[in-house]
């Protein structure tokens, strides 16, 4: 094991946000292991698929055990490698252990052969078969759950997995190997590589892979969504979001606020789905505005491996911390009004002071820009209308969530917006048995839930004639 500065490392590495030390780094993969990890998962899919999918449910349904069995050790990798805070990495790992379940349950008959009913006469069937080796591009936000929810549903269909993991989670992707492995799946059923972004490029080309997952940020997704189109190759496609959160009215503001704030710090603000806009009506807006700052200005830094009542965790790293800061800067420069926080932590750590920013306007980077951290965009609307015209005016699709005490109101709403997934007086609908994706720019395709068994299958007509 080594330790270094953060800025004399590249690669694969675990560097401790918490810290700002790095310490740990793995050797990027050659391009014979990279040939290597190709034929393990071609050469393995050959018999992966002929295994009766309930068998393969059955080890599927072991990954998942180990998950939870292992969470403890699981947890405290990714609090080291990205800055979790411990008891929401326990609680990542062990809701792998639910999505793998699901899928070990439900995906025999999500798989199953559907009947059609020919119009011309004869039989007809669509029969739900696995494609061959896939691609997952995977990214250090959630380092278990976002390779569950793409590995869970395809090694059940009897695909083959090739996994890049984020080059800060070198730790993690080695660990989901090894469950893998001790779970009982075949050698190259899944393969994990330290691969580079060249290689990348080179495995998504290869004839021996018939598909790739990626999520990640907008630009990333740009890069694999052209490759991908490029080699004609089915792609799934999780990027950013802005999503909105619209307070139409409530019995409580100090409890609304409270609770969008909670669901803002969830995993320290760097969640796709994250109430990044909260649209709020003008007769409690001020109240709402003020029990977020109030909430802000309550926490203090704080390690995320003993995670004390509160404390804020650090970000994923002080790159990201910067280019925060440097978002919140050009909205305060250009008018925005920051009501507490928005400072970086001095030291070499990744830690940035929780923010409340209201007054954003579309001159502003923070209006169009994804905010990937702890700070609350509050905006004031005087009516529905002006709140779902607000809600929409984004690049970004992937969720949105509407409140109010009247759940019809709010259902009006939800059901205009133009997201993936619309909510009526939560945050968001979890679990493993709901589809989760979005459109616009926030990419395409669905995981988990029944749809996340349809994209990287082979829904084969069977016709036999009278």
């Amino acid at each position: 094991m080594t330790t270094t500065s953060q800025s004399t490392a590249t690669g694969y590495r675990v560097l401790n946000p918490a810290t700002g030390e790095v310490v740990e780094q793995f050797p990027t993969a050659t391009d014979e292991q990279i040939q290597d990890a190709l034929a393990a998962a071609h050469g393995a899919f050959q018999s992966w698929r002929d295994v009766p999918i309930e068998e393969r449910a059955r080890v599927v349904a072991r990954i998942g055990e180990l998950f939870t069995e292992r969470a403890e050790q699981l947890a405290a990798i990714i609090t080291e490698e990205m800055g979790k805070p411990l008891s929401q990495a326990r609680g990542e790992a062990e809701f792998c252990t639910e999505i793998f379940d699901y899928f070990a349950t439900e995906g025999p008959s999500l798989a199953a052969d559907q009947p059609i009913k020919p119009i011309g006469g004869g039989r007809a069937v669509i029969e739900k078969r696995p494609v061959g080796a896939l691609l997952g591009i995977m990214p250090w936000n959630y380092p278990y759950y976002q390779v569950a929810r793409f590995a869970a549903p395809n090694l059940v269909l009897g695909n083959t997995i090739i996994l890049k993991h984020a080059e800060t989670c070198p730790r993690s992707a080695l660990a989901i190997a090894k469950i893998m492995d001790d779970a009982g799946l075949p050698k190259g059923a899944y393969v994990n590589v330290f691969a580079s972004h060249d290689q990348i490029a080179d495995i998504i080309a290869d004839p021996r892979i018939q598909g790739v997952s990626l999520t990640g940020s907008e630009r990333a997704g740009a890069a694999i969504g052209a490759i991908a189109g490029k080699n004609l190759k089915k792609a799934v496609l999780e990027l950013g979001g802005s999503d909105p959160y619209v307070v139409l009215d409530t019995a409580d503001v100090k409890a609304s606020a409270a609770a969008a704030w909670e669901t803002r710090m969830e995993n320290t603000g760097q969640a796709c789905n994250s109430n990044k806009r909260m649209i709020v009506m003008a007769d409690i807006y001020d109240e709402f505005v003020a029990e977020l700052a109030e909430q802000a200005r309550k926490l203090k830094p704080g390690n995320p491996a003993e995670d004390a009542p509160g404390t804020f965790a650090p970000l994923s790293s002080r790159a990201a911390a910067e280019g925060l800061a440097d978002q919140l800067r050009d909205a305060v420069n250009k008018g925005a009004t920051l009501h507490a926080g928005g400072k970086l932590v001095d030291g070499p750590g990744a830690y940035f002071e929780p923010a409340v920013l209201t007054g954003v306007t579309p001159e502003m980077r923070a209006y169009h820009e994804e905010l990937f951290g702890p700070v609350a965009v509050v905006y004031k609307v005087s009516s529905e209308d002006e709140a779902l015209k607000l809600a929409n005016d984004t690049v970004y699709g992937l969720g949105g969530a509407v409140f109010s005490t009247d759940e019809e109101r709010a259902r009006r709403i939800a059901e205009r917006l133009e997201a993936g997934m619309t909510n009526v007086n939560t945050a968001a609908g979890e679990g493993a048995d709901l589809p989760f994706g979005g459109v616009k720019r926030s990419g395409f395709g669905r995981e988990l839930g029944p749809l996340g068994m349809d994209e990287f299958v082979n829904k084969r007509l069977l016709y036999i004639a009278d």
